[in-house]
């Protein structure tokens, strides 16, 4: 396979649009045989006992498979994998039924493999994307099923591509320098106005500006040393149960929020942004041990105590809340409150709270493709749910994904759900990252959280490696009692090693000028005037992604050329 295979931009809007003619496959269609069905049936059989036919409409040609009795009466490719390759899919797809859930499957000689999903319509076509490591070298079949034999499913333009871990990596590297730095162009002057040629300049980076952090629990406000390894490298934290419910008000009638108060004033001291977790637990386990024998009256009016009492008491303090923890897999409110709770509450703690992001989160959509209760056709499908409810229109809504991988990591499939879920252009924050303990766990942890740092649509990341002293941490510590790095702890200082910029030295030209790409975050420039050497000028700035206003309280200045470049100007009078 060819290293020169590019990452193809996403087009996350067309995902997310039922369009009346399908885009052209990805990559010529791959490893796909006839993809845009030009050679009538070419390379494309019947799977199972249904009925395949070639069609064409308004110039656009497709393949249906129709007179389905099972699930996986259907149409399918024959393909050849290699063993460890990565593979992305895309496709289009249309049904004869309304809004029914369509899978991708790959049958190997191992078994059979999730590779995508998505809800297809009628009268237009929806993308599916997804993908897979393949665990096995020699022939398969990709074919798209659904439990609803009733339909007829419409296949076209399906892409399957696949990558090999250099090239993967190489789209890292890509979508980084897109998505994490940006061109600055430093521009120095006396004040008088000319400029300060051969003056020595040195760049620092004080913070960066990529939210990366971990959760932490109530040990860190005792314990000196945590607070120390924590404050030196992370923006933004979670509370791992101090904000819950069941921490909060295990007595009812007895709130205490001493504990998540101190901690918020910690976070606050240092200027680390804090994710309130969460407002409601929809898992009935996770429940105040009074809540669960509370009428439906009851239960109500505990519900409405509890949003009025921990929304209102942190309001403005935070950058996000999780509302109802989970609520795709569980439906411990919706049982007992109405299958609209999650809705209602969205909004009501919308009213109370209106500049918060308000986040569904849940686990298993980017990591474990088996799970397809949560995957991301779903999600998007729960995402709109709330959306349509009257009073959460304008609601925003953040999609918060978990992300605890226990087992291998399926990096195509993880990207594409991605893909998927950016295309409601909802904020994207990974909320509780982790790896549970298996031989490969450092390594894994690290594919993880690079493939999540380097996808353009994710907006932070927050690990769920919370301290203990007895070192029973979730599922991966990163140090030991004493705070000596474990694996987990090394991988994370090597990750923020690579993802803050090094100090940065260089000579302004005749005018005055030098560019450099940074990551964006706030930087120390100083300046040493050529014509006295003893002379420092040092400036605050800030390296923003180029679609962040910019504060009037700096002084980085956007330049005046077309809108297209991704050049910041810093100017700095000495």
């Amino acid at each position: 396979m060819c290293f020169e295979v590019k990452a193809v931009p996403y087009d996350y809007s067309a995902i997310s649009e039922c369009l009346q003619q399908p885009l052209k496959p990805q990559y010529n269609g791959g490893l796909i045989k006839n993809p845009e069905l030009n050679n009538g049936l070419e390379g494309w059989t019947v799977y199972g006992n249904a009925k395949i036919e070639h069609r064409e409409s308004s110039g656009n040609k497709y393949v249906v498979a129709y007179n389905r009795n099972q699930s996986s009466d259907t149409v399918s490719q024959k393909i050849n994998l290699q063993k460890g390759m990565h593979y992305t899919l895309s496709g289009w797809l249309q049904v004869t039924g309304s809004n029914v859930l369509v899978k991708a499957t790959l049958k190997t000689n191992k078994g059979y493999t999730l590779a995508g999903a998505t809800y297809a319509e009628s009268n237009c076509w929806s993308m599916i994307k997804g993908g897979f490591t393949a665990d096995t070298s020699g022939p398969a079949e990709l074919y798209f099923e659904s439990k609803d034999t009733s339909v007829d499913i419409w296949v076209d333009n399906l892409s399957l591509q696949p990558f090999t871990e250099e090239e993967w990596k190489s789209h890292h590297v890509e979508s980084i320098e897109k998505a994490r730095k940006r061109k600055v162009l430093l521009k120095v002057a006396y004040k008088q106005g000319s400029p300060v040629g051969n003056a020595t300049i040195s760049i620092k980076q004080k913070r960066s500006g990529f939210p990366f952090g971990s959760a932490i629990n109530s040990n860190i406000l005792q314990n000196t040393a945590y607070q120390n390894w924590f404050t030196s490298r992370f923006t933004v934290t979670t509370f791992a149960n101090e904000m819950k419910w069941y921490s909060t008000e295990s007595v009812q009638g007895k709130e205490n929020y001493a504990v998540a108060d101190s901690m918020l004033q910690f976070a606050q001291k240092h200027n680390i942004a804090v994710r309130g977790h969460c407002v409601f637990w929809d898992d009935p386990k996770y429940q105040p041990s009074w809540v669960p024998s509370l009428s439906s009256d009851q239960l109500n009016s505990a519900v409405q105590k509890r949003i009025q009492s921990v929304v209102t008491r942190y309001k403005d303090k935070l950058i996000g809340w999780d509302v109802v923890n989970e609520n795709l897999h569980f439906s411990f409110f919706e049982s007992k409150l109405g299958q609209q709770f999650s809705s209602k509450v969205f909004s009501v703690v919308h009213k109370i709270d209106p500049r918060v992001t308000l986040f569904l989160n849940e686990y298993n959509t980017i990591e474990d493709q088996r799970d397809g209760s949560v995957n991301a056709a779903n999600y998007i499908k729960k995402l709109r749910e709330i959306q349509s409810y009257p009073t959460a229109k304008g609601v925003k809504i953040g999609i918060g994904l978990e992300s605890h991988f226990s087992f291998a990591p399926n990096l195509p499939y993880m990207r594409s759900s991605i893909d998927m879920l950016a295309s409601t252009g909802s904020p994207i924050w990974i909320t509780e990252i982790d790896v549970a303990n298996q031989p490969k766990q450092a390594e894994y942890f690290e594919q993880v959280l690079r493939e999540a740092h380097s996808h353009p649509k994710v907006q932070g990341i927050v690990m769920w490696t919370a301290w203990s002293p007895n070192g029973d941490c979730y599922k991966i510590c990163l140090v030991d009692k004493n705070f000596k790095n474990l694996p987990g702890g090394n991988v994370v200082d090597k990750l923020l090693r690579e993802w803050g910029s090094k100090k940065v030295s260089g000579i302004t030209n005749h005018n005055g000028t030098h560019e450099v790409t940074l990551f964006h975050g706030d930087y120390e420039v100083t300046i040493t005037d050529p014509a006295n050497k003893d002379y420092h000028f040092t400036q605050k700035v800030q390296v923003l992604p180029e679609d962040q206003p910019e504060e009037t309280t700096t002084q980085v200045l956007q330049p005046e050329k077309p809108k297209e470049t991704t050049t910041q100007v810093i100017e700095i009078s000495i």
